[in-house]
């Protein structure tokens, strides 16, 4: 049977992202992994961006570009290295807008309710590129030059302009003015348009990130600025139309179409870009899976339904609301709200159901009440010792990990995602007679459902709704951050777990298993 190519291309590409996620936790920790705030470095970035284009607009003249900018890069003490960090911002840019969507594609976050996300994502990189292109044209070097012919080239054919635009660059007469003041105005204004996209970008996402943690914040702005002043950037030939292009430094984020580009006659070069940009956009077509595959949205047992909103404020992209319920049912002592779960923004996270104390809202088969059920038949299928662990692992991140250094007196039972998993799972296997649960999660800033373990901790430590009861010995429960190939961080948290464990009393007296679900429905009862 003839495998998909998209599916191995996610593989291969998701493997390569684990090793680079290793090497990266490993040096920088993942709180500050900057792999896992590609999206968010963005943002930052257009920041250094607006500060420093600011700075340099000051000196810019549009009657003398190249000799303007000459001034700007000959300022050792400050107009060279600005100059610099603009530059390298905009090439980290691009940089961090590719990591951005390969890790999207390769995690399969690229359709149904994500698809918005990625076809503005690209929409956006594209106007990055674009944006990049007329700044490089205002600089008026040789560089520009061959960018601002090959762009003239390609618009010539699109009919929107009363004659050719190539004809500015024959060398009749002098650049006007204009040319300089139409690149400078789009290098302006294409940013402040971009925010409407972004808007867009982020509108199914609930409690945005836009910025990263401030120490990554910092930490590549003074980067950037470092390598500025040690490696300043500098300036080809100025352009000269009565002579061919010559050698120049030329960018390879924002040139790297040229050599295509003037390789292919106008209509062959038009139809590349169009097809590599529909390749793109249908990215979510040719990526969602068949629907056999697709994930399950949750659904709400309205008879369960408390209306105490915890789904509606843990959910991570607003896909469930709070309504209120038939004025017969409120009177018949129902809740005077029920919660409702929008298909359409449902990616099937399971968040929810770890979020609900009755059990009632949950993709189908990933409830509370399910998740219990499955959890007693593990637990009756093998004898759990008071010196063995539960491993509760993140099919997305550790699972494999954990089945692979799994040994006696350890069990793994795998999870679509860590905030799917209800807090009675971990209270049942304790009552079975495991001495201790390990919850392997994937790194908070890099989880597939976004806050799937930042609701996991509040739940065990924090006493947020559905809680961890107090009766259960936290001594015995452990959370662990584990990526996809980091082996050696979860079989070591295993091994001191276990050792933590084995230092522990028993505890006599555990209720038999068989009681949880009633003990859970008497005590929700009696709220």
């Amino acid at each position: 049977m003839a495998q998909d190519p998209a599916a191995t291309l996610k593989r291969l590409l998701w493997r390569t992202l684990a090793r680079a996620d290793a090497v990266c936790n490993r040096l920088y920790g993942w709180r500050y992994n900057p792999l896992y705030h590609s999206g968010a470095l963005v943002v930052a970035l257009f920041l250094v961006l607006l500060v420093t284009g600011i700075y340099l607009l000051f000196f810019y003249r549009l009657g003398a570009p190249y000799d303007s900018v000459a001034h700007l890069t000959a300022q050792p003490s400050l107009g060279r290295w600005i100059r610099g960090l603009h530059r390298y911002a905009s090439d980290a840019a691009v940089i961090a807008v590719a990591l951005h969507a390969l890790r999207l594609f390769a995690q399969g976050r690229s359709w149904g309710p994500r698809a918005l996300a990625w076809v503005t994502g690209v929409l956006l990189f594209g106007a990055v590129l674009v944006c990049g292109w007329t700044g490089f044209v205002m600089v008026w070097d040789v560089q520009a030059q061959v960018l601002a012919q090959e762009g003239a080239r390609l618009l010539d054919v699109v009919p929107i302009f009363s004659e050719p635009i190539s004809r500015a660059f024959v060398g009749e007469r002098p650049m006007p003015g204009a040319f300089f003041f139409l690149n400078l105005f789009a290098h302006i204004a294409l940013p402040i348009g971009l925010g409407l996209i972004v808007w867009l970008h982020v509108s199914r996402v609930a409690r945005p990130k836009l910025l990263p943690p401030r120490g990554l914040l910092w930490g590549s702005s003074i980067a950037l600025l470092a390598l500025s002043i040690v490696w300043p950037v500098t300036m080809g030939p100025p352009a000269d139309l009565f002579r061919l292009p010559g050698p120049a430094p030329y960018d390879v984020f924002y040139a790297f179409w040229l050599p295509l580009t003037r390789a292919l006659p106008v209509g062959a070069a038009w139809a590349a870009i169009v097809a590599v940009t529909l390749l793109l956009l249908l990215v979510p077509l040719w990526t969602r899976p068949r629907a056999a595959h697709r994930p399950l949205p949750s659904v709400v047992d309205e008879q369960l339904c408390s209306g105490c909103e915890q789904c509606f404020l843990d959910c991570p992209y607003d896909a469930i609301t709070m309504t209120p319920r038939p004025a017969a049912t409120a009177a018949a002592g129902r809740s005077a709200l029920v919660a409702r779960v929008d298909p359409a923004l449902c990616v099937s996270c399971g968040i929810c159901a770890g979020s609900c104390a009755p059990m009632g809202v949950g993709p189908p088969g990933r409830t509370g009440r399910d998740q219990l059920g499955a959890a007693r038949a593990f637990a009756a299928a093998r004898t759990l010792a008071s010196s063995d662990v539960v491993v509760i692992a993140c099919d997305r991140g550790a699972a494999a990990l954990a089945h692979a250094g799994a040994s006696s007196g350890v069990h793994v039972w795998p999870v679509s995602c860590a905030g799917n998993l209800h807090t009675s799972v971990i209270e049942l296997f304790l009552r079975a007679g495991t001495g201790g649960v390990l919850v392997a999660s994937c790194p908070p800033r890099d989880c597939w459902n976004r806050e799937g373990p930042q609701w996991l901790e509040q739940r065990v430590y924090h006493d947020r709704e559905a809680e961890l009861q107090e009766r259960v010995d936290r001594r015995r429960v452990r959370i662990v951050a584990a990526a996809a190939a980091e082996a050696e961080v979860l079989l070591t948290a295993i091994a001191r777990f276990r050792q933590d464990i084995a230092a522990l009393a028993a505890v006599p007296g555990e209720r038999d298993v068989t009681d949880l679900i009633r003990l859970c429905e008497a005590e929700e009862a009696m709220r």
